[in-house]
């Protein structure tokens, strides 16, 4: 009798030190998740450990599902037994995350219908994956709910220690993995909208800095543009010629000749745009770009004058129509708005709070924001008189199409569209063909300096890597890095063979491509090649130099293989 009462005694021990550690773990987590606000990988990492610590399981996975599809799981979180929980590795995501999910069929079943899963023998359960190199014995699975009760991942716990147990989860390990599970959810919750938080305080920063350095076009100025002389011919301006320089016009002259192309395209009367609303509009988005080097107002002028070109030379405004004329017009004056002077990739290594918005085509996508936010101002509503589908349609347009600017993007576009023209199988109603050639026509006009004569293709190549200088002189002074090549004014002698490379890679297939579509674009194909051949004759010279160099002081020539520059 004295026995029994002991183990009776010993055993209410036990179950009061497990509860007590269960309590403590549990206002652990509940400071966590209420106090801490960190990553989703730091909530889960630290959720797993306590959880698998108290529950003695030889293995743990905490899978995210999907918003789509709730059946399916969108990130993996695993941990092992064997795993030091003091070591670094549960404060990397790369260590634990990403893993093969286990029992998809038991986890699947769980995420799609909420039930916990308890198998105390898995040996003969087909839902269970007795090929991942793990033998599995006993399985307890359950959903993780957020605040409203939605499920959006599934704990799993595998294999109850230690080795020698046979009887598996109990109902009490149930209980316990249901408070975890609470706190998962609630962790997992506020995780992401502190994430949101951050997201809204970056869009917030950066504008604040927009609005801080813009302003709409005062309406004196309109004014002026309005009441000067009436609005030169094309011809005046030489808009239809693929040779057009903007070198020697005046600033008011650059606008004067936006207003052209927008009536040679008959744009004004076709959409009931306002002229006063299309004058603020167009000193607007020219007050939005930034005085640097290159991406300014001038460059998203030509890039415009070369969108025109190609529209009236190749009669594809026909094929377009209007709306897609209206759009990508519309695109390329706002293609480069509040350009920084630095690319995207500048943007991730210093963390601007432009890169927290974005993952991909940051620069790109702060463009159309901005775009879209001087359209819909007051004042500037160029668009006020379209109807709703199709102001829809341009807006979708002019994202595309600013986006296709990202030469990383251009890289997906262009074997798709050059296996189309070779083919010869383009047709004007097939939307994702007119996406394409869209896109296309985005970077030949982006990139449309490198077609000019030589004595303009070499200027603007110039101020190019002027700008890319200032970056590299940035990158050295802010994060103490040696920029590439391309960025490095200390290897500006690499100008020549980059500039081969860039047309190689970029410039030549853009208007091989297009001028297999039409011929008449063959004037641009050919100022491309006739300006390769003089980039590639400094090219030689530069390497003849360095070999008369080497010759002279017994050193190698320092010529190292070419990376890729722009000229757009």
């Amino acid at each position: 009798m004295k026995r029994c009462s002991e183990t009776t005694c010993s055993s209410a021990g036990l179950a009061y030190g497990t509860r007590s550690s269960m309590n403590e773990v549990l206002l652990d987590l509940a400071r966590i998740t209420f106090q801490e606000q960190s990553t989703i990988e730091t909530i889960v990492s630290r959720i797993m450990i306590h959880m698998q610590s108290l529950l003695q399981a030889e293995r743990c996975q905490v899978l995210l599902t999907h918003e789509a599809s709730k059946a399916s799981f969108s990130r993996v979180f695993d941990l092992e037994v064997q795993e030091d929980p003091a070591s670094e590795t549960y404060s990397r995501s790369v260590a634990y995350e990403n893993r093969t999910p286990l029992n998809v069929g038991v986890t699947g079943h769980v995420a799609s219908t909420g039930e916990t899963v308890n198998i105390a023998d898995a040996s003969g359960d087909e839902r269970c994956d007795q090929h991942s190199g793990l033998v599995m014995k006993h399985i307890l699975s359950m959903p993780i709910k957020n605040a409203i009760n939605q499920i959006i991942g599934v704990v799993q716990l595998i294999n109850k220690l230690p080795p020698g147990n046979e009887s598996g989860f109990t109902k009490n390990d149930e209980h316990f993995l249901e408070a975890f599970a609470i706190f998962c959810g609630m962790g997992l919750h506020n995780t992401q909208m502190y994430e949101r938080a951050v997201i809204a305080v970056a869009k917030q920063e950066v504008t604040l800095e927009v609005l801080s350095y813009h302003a709409t076009a005062p309406q004196e100025d309109v004014l002026k543009l309005m009441q000067r002389a009436k609005v030169p011919s094309g011809q005046f301006f030489r808009l239809h010629d693929f040779k057009f320089d903007d070198y020697g016009l005046y600033e008011d002259d650059t606008l004067k000749a936006c207003l052209r192309m927008f009536m040679d395209l008959d744009l004004i009367e076709r959409f009931n745009i306002d002229r006063q609303v299309l004058c603020r509009w167009l000193l607007s988005i020219r007050r939005n770009y930034r005085p640097v080097i290159y991406h300014n107002w001038r460059h998203a002028f030509s890039v415009a004058q070369m969108m025109f070109a190609i529209l009236l030379s190749t009669q594809w405004w026909k094929g377009l129509g209007d709306l897609d004329c209206l759009a990508l017009l519309i695109a390329c004056l706002s293609h480069d708005l509040d350009h920084r002077g630095t690319n995207n990739s500048f943007q991730v290594k210093m963390s601007s709070p432009l890169a927290q918005m974005y993952t991909t085509s940051i620069l790109e996508h702060h463009h159309f924001d901005q775009c879209v936010m001087i359209l819909n101002s007051q004042g500037n509503q160029i668009l006020s008189h379209l109807r709703p589908d199709e102001y829809k349609t341009v807006v979708t347009i002019i994202e595309e199409a600013i986006l296709a600017t990202d030469l990383a993007n251009f890289f997906k576009n262009k074997g798709k569209f050059a296996e189309l023209v070779e083919s010869e199988k383009f047709n004007w109603a097939d939307p994702e063909h007119r996406f394409l050639l869209r896109a296309m026509t985005m970077t030949a006009c982006d990139i449309g300096a490198i077609t000019k004569p030589w004595s303009t293709q070499k200027r603007v190549a110039e101020l190019v890597a002027g700008e890319f200088f200032e970056q590299g002189d940035l990158e050295k002074e802010k994060l103490n890095i040696t920029p590439i090549d391309m960025m490095n004014r200390e290897k500006r002698d690499r100008l020549p063979e980059l500039q081969v490379e860039f047309i190689d890679v970029i410039c030549l297939p853009v208007y091989e491509a297009l001028c297999k579509l039409s011929p008449a674009l063959q004037p641009l194909l050919s100022g491309v090649q006739n300006n390769r051949m003089r980039w590639k004759t400094m090219a030689d010279a530069v390497i003849v130099s360095a070999e008369k160099h080497k010759k002279a002081n017994g050193t190698g020539t320092g010529i190292k293989t070419a990376t890729t520059t722009s000229s757009s």
